[in-house]
């Protein structure tokens, strides 16, 4: 049925991703209205060294970090520099993605904070900002509620785009994927994109990752976490 990966590289897998949530909790209390992506990726880094993690396994960008006016672009590692020119100022939309290596074993997170009147929103009513926020909650309990390991990468690219669209969305992804599989190896990665037939539970681990924004509206928002079937072929949040 699926394809289980034993408990012990488990623990290894579900302690660099916790390594990439305490970091992304972390800095929220770094970030300032004077802070921009170049110094939050770098207060990025200064935390995930705190916690023993020193590499990368994506273009050496350990933390993927897209502010304002950017936050609607869609990049690959390979082609990002951080900028160091905006600033959050007093409301604005920031979205981190986190790649942490800990020898083979990556991790892969993500999320969007919303800055609200010179700090990190814990709660918001604002319009877009809270449409952008539910939404992405709503589209992984929808994904969860659809999946099981019979499941293909295909079927889920049209079950989520279309629940992206018909809720007055657009995928933001530049090769209009939602994930991929978690590998030793970037270029061994398989995504959750047209024409993949394989099933979800061909491989390990996978991610779900919308990049998303309303139709016609300004913000990009973007969550991200690593999912897999259990014994029972239930899905889990790594």
């Amino acid at each position: 049925m699926t394809n289980m990966m034993n408990i012990e590289m488990m623990l290894k897998y579900s302690k660099v991703q916790s390594v990439a949530r305490k970091v992304l909790n972390e800095i929220a209390f770094c970030i300032n209205e004077n802070s921009t992506e170049a110094s939050i990726s770098s207060d990025c880094v200064k935390l995930l060294r705190k916690y023993g993690i020193t590499e990368t396994w994506y273009y050496n960008v350990p933390a993927l970090v897209l502010l304002g006016s950017r936050s609607c672009l869609s990049i690959s590692g390979k082609d990002y520099t951080p900028d160091n020119i905006e600033t959050v100022g007093r409301d604005n939309l920031i979205t981190i993605d986190l790649s942490p290596l800990d020898g083979s074993i990556w991790g892969d997170c993500a999320r969007s904070f919303v800055f609200q009147k010179g700090k990190i929103a814990d709660e918001n009513n604002y319009g877009e900002f809270s449409e952008g926020m539910s939404f992405q909650k709503k589209l992984h309990r929808e994904m969860e509620s659809f999946v099981s390991p019979e499941t293909t990468f295909e079927e889920l690219y049209f079950f989520a785009n279309d629940i992206i669209l018909s809720n007055g969305f657009e995928n933001l992804d530049f090769l209009s994927n939602l994930g991929h599989s978690i590998e030793k190896e970037k270029a061994e990665r398989i995504y959750i994109e047209k024409d993949n037939r394989r099933k979800l539970s061909s491989v390990n681990l996978f991610t779900f990752e919308p990049h998303i924004k309303i139709i016609g509206g300004k913000w990009g928002f973007k969550h991200e976490n690593i999912y897999y079937f259990d014994s029972t072929g239930r899905i889990k949040e790594l």
